[in-house]
């Protein structure tokens, strides 16, 4: 059957930033299409409640306090992926973190701080993956977390649009790359998605309602809308796609 297409069953993979918003919701698509995961994240306590959340749908899930932005934690969760599973089929990177300031006043430190976690975390993490599936000559998939500000960008966040503007290109160098070896890249482009790091912008009432007035559809996304492309890209069904940037945006770029 067709569907069997988007089946994750025997599949085994990674999620990054999988203890809250997007990346919880993708996780738990994830494993109701029958995949077994690392969930990766820095605060415990919400991993190991994450994982009780996803538990009825299947797994296993392994929850594994990390830092991505730090080489030695990078190393840790391959290694504890390869000891689980012993092999990695998928990788979502979707750890991310925003600084807010205007581009006059924004900071060095959180300048470094928003790219370690949202550009070099993810490429050293992809890297390191993608030795494993070349090392065992399989098959992967390497999905990564964008943002429609990597074609805009946006307000007060220029960090935040430098990391995800160079996501979004280096998921093109590496799908260059790493073709001759089946590794397919793409990304998930997430428009204005209701989560902790928009939080802020949620309770701004004027700029809540400028940002709602130029999404087509009339909403902002929930973390759940991102999960039918998260399937999709980690599946056989997307075995032709690599390079790409899928924006799940309810029709922002479209306007």
């Amino acid at each position: 059957m067709v569907l069997q297409m988007f089946s994750l069953k025997g599949k085994s993979g990674i999620v990054t930033g999988g203890g809250s918003g997007i990346g919880k919701a993708i996780a738990t698509g994830l494993v109701k299409a029958g995949a077994e995961i690392v969930l990766v994240g820095r605060r415990q306590e919400r991993l190991e409640q994450a994982v009780r959340e996803m538990e009825p749908f299947g797994g296993p899930i392994i929850p594994l306090r990390a830092d991505v932005s730090k080489m030695e934690d990078i190393r840790a969760v391959v290694d504890h992926t390869l000891k689980q599973f012993g092999k990695i089929d998928f990788l979502f990177n979707n750890a991310g973190t925003i600084r807010r300031a205007p581009s006059e006043d924004f900071s060095e430190q959180d300048w470094d701080e928003v790219i370690n976690v949202n550009l070099k975390g993810p490429f050293f993490l992809a890297q390191a993956v993608a030795r494993v599936m070349i090392a065992q000559k399989r098959k992967g998939k390497i999905i990564n977390t964008s943002s429609l500000i990597a074609v805009q960008g946006g307000k007060r966040v220029p960090a935040y649009a430098a990391s995800k503007g160079g996501l979004a290109q280096v998921t093109k160098t590496m799908a260059n790359d790493w073709a001759k070896y089946n590794i397919l890249v793409n990304a998930i482009g997430p428009g204005w998605v209701k989560t902790e790091l928009t939080a802020a912008l949620q309770q701004d009432k004027e700029r809540h309602a400028e940002i709602l007035s130029r999404i087509p559809l009339g909403r902002w996304a929930d973390p759940e809308d991102l999960v039918g492309a998260a399937i999709f890209l980690a599946s056989d069904a997307s075995d032709y796609i690599t390079g790409q940037t899928i924006f799940v945006d309810g029709g922002w770029l479209a306007m």
